[in-house]
């Protein structure tokens, strides 16, 4: 298919390997020298490799690339993540279930990572998880946001309106391959927030199985307009 991807020009390429570090996904490695676009299915167009890169040799083109593949990524990352501490799945203690944080309030934050994108299908933590999936924004909007929704569960964050593909396919094998108490789906009432619910609407329907599920929608305030 014709898509946006990434483009380095080698003779602008000073080799700093900037980009490398900050593409979460792989899609660039050092060669002799010089970065290099390895797999165009790791490369998911949003181009956060190209504000570090300072010669400028990295852009955007439209041309015939495989399509941005989720599980490879993933399974890349997972492979990834024992020299990675960004990418690398762990089980944190809530600071609420105990723990004090000096002149703030308690994190109820039960896992690393959070990002949709980044987190291991088969992390030990989605086990019997209840598990909360939110819309970037609707932390900033509601400011008990950790004690309402994150506490006691397992969060998840994306945002479909910024992030390329869909993540009902992520999000499907995240289902299918763990024992989910429980889905949460807090989105903002924006339109283009409804990408997020739908998601999840779809991976719970292919997944087949029966796990409670919400919708929670949040005004630009915080307020919980819809709850179903």
């Amino acid at each position: 298919m014709v898509r946006k991807i990434i483009e380095i020009d080698e003779e602008k390429c000073d080799g700093c390997g900037l980009c490398v570090r900050a593409c979460h996904e792989g899609a660039i490695a050092l060669e002799k020298g010089k970065a290099k676009l390895i797999r165009d299915d790791y490369c998911d167009g949003l181009g956060n490799c190209l504000p570090v890169c300072p010669t400028g040799a990295i852009s955007f083109t439209l041309r015939e690339a495989a399509d941005y593949d989720v599980l490879a990524v993933e399974k890349n990352i997972k492979a990834k993540a024992g020299t990675c501490p960004g990418a690398a799945s762990k089980r944190l203690v809530p600071e609420g279930a105990g723990g004090t944080v000096p002149g703030g309030r308690p994190s109820e934050l039960g896992q690393w990572p959070v990002q949709i994108k980044l987190v291991p299908v088969n992390a030990p933590y989605f086990e019997d998880a209840s598990l909360l999936v939110a819309a970037d924004c609707s932390a900033y909007a509601r400011g008990d946001f950790h004690a309402a929704f994150m506490r006691d569960r397992i969060t998840l964050i994306g945002c479909p309106k910024l992030d390329s593909g869909d993540y009902s396919e992520k999000l499907g094998a995240i289902l299918e391959s763990n024992t989910v108490k429980s889905l949460t789906v807090v989105r903002m009432e924006v339109p283009c927030c409804g990408g997020i619910a739908a998601a999840a609407t779809s991976a719970l329907k292919a997944s087949g199985k029966n796990i409670p599920f919400q919708v929670v929608t949040l005004t630009l305030k915080g307020e919980i307009v819809k709850d179903r």
